[in-house]
């Protein structure tokens, strides 16, 4: 049996420039998926990237005027619109991380037939962009309207990051599961839809847990939800200091259905790009 020939002079410098386009091969495939992505949502659109302000933006209006006209105050503090924007900015960051984590192999299928882009890539991307789109736009808003309405606020920014990072957790290891679910059982797509509509009513977006009776209490304790918005509003509130906030819940259950996620991913990925 002969012995390969040793490499020559100019075989040994191409091997060693090859190895670091391996290296980044995957930052490579994540930054053009994401430029696909923002090109794909936002570029064919009037306005762009300013109706991901304006969206959310317009549903704390509207959630403020409706309920102003009902009651006479907000559960906490004096401003209605700060009061549904500490609930509504954590819950929508985590829906929108949500909802496009878990069509993230669909929404890349074409690319996923090239060696060099994988099903990681795909979920890493729409991560990315959607987490630091949703950072970005929570920022604008809640300073906008800390300008605008003039509410004298000693912010906490340790709560309020805080339950920005267990949103983007519980979006993350939720999408990554139905991802998986909604390839391979596709009516679980419009159950999960059913599911999720009661949701804003049930994540103390529009109402404090500590105002429910202990019998609801005792059953929403359990969302997770519930407590990512109550740490947001500690940090805008100083007075207001739950007892019933557990961050490890949140954080226990964002890891164990990442886990799974990753696992399910790593078994079915190949049937979710054949099933269509």
């Amino acid at each position: 049996m002969s012995l390969p020939p040793p490499l020559t002079a100019p075989q040994a410098p191409r091997i060693l420039q090859e190895r670091p386009n391996r290296k980044f091969a995957s930052f490579r495939a994540v930054s053009a998926l994401m430029l696909r992505e923002m090109a794909t949502r936002y570029g064919n659109s009037p306005g762009g990237y300013i109706w991901a302000i304006l969206e959310p933006l317009g549903a704390i209006l509207v959630m403020a005027l409706a309920f102003s006209l009902i009651v006479r105050s907000p559960p906490l503090g004096n401003n209605f619109i700060l009061f549904y924007a500490t609930g509504f900015m954590p819950f929508q960051l985590y829906q929108q991380i949500s909802s496009t984590v878990s069509s993230s192999i669909n929404f890349s299928r074409p690319l996923l037939q090239y060696p060099a882009v994988t099903w990681a890539d795909a979920v890493m991307a729409r991560l990315f962009l959607n987490a630091l789109t949703g950072v970005l736009v929570t920022i604008i808003v809640m300073s906008s309207l800390l300008i605008v309405t003039d509410t004298k606020v000693l912010l906490d920014l340790s709560p309020a990051l805080a339950a920005m990072s267990l949103a983007i957790l519980l979006g993350l290891g939720i999408g990554s599961v139905n991802c998986v679910l909604f390839g391979l059982f596709p009516v679980w797509s419009q159950i999960w839809g059913i599911l999720n509509r009661p949701l804003v009513l049930a994540s103390g977006v529009i109402f404090l847990f500590d105002d429910l009776p202990p019998a609801i209490q005792d059953i929403l304790w359990y969302n997770p939800l519930i407590h990512v918005t109550g740490e947001m509003r500690t940090g805008f509130y100083p007075t207001y200091r739950p007892d019933y906030i557990s961050l490890l819940l949140p954080a226990l259950i964002g890891v164990i259905t990442l886990f799974f996620g990753v696992l399910l991913m790593g078994r079915y990925h190949r049937d979710l790009l054949n099933n269509r």
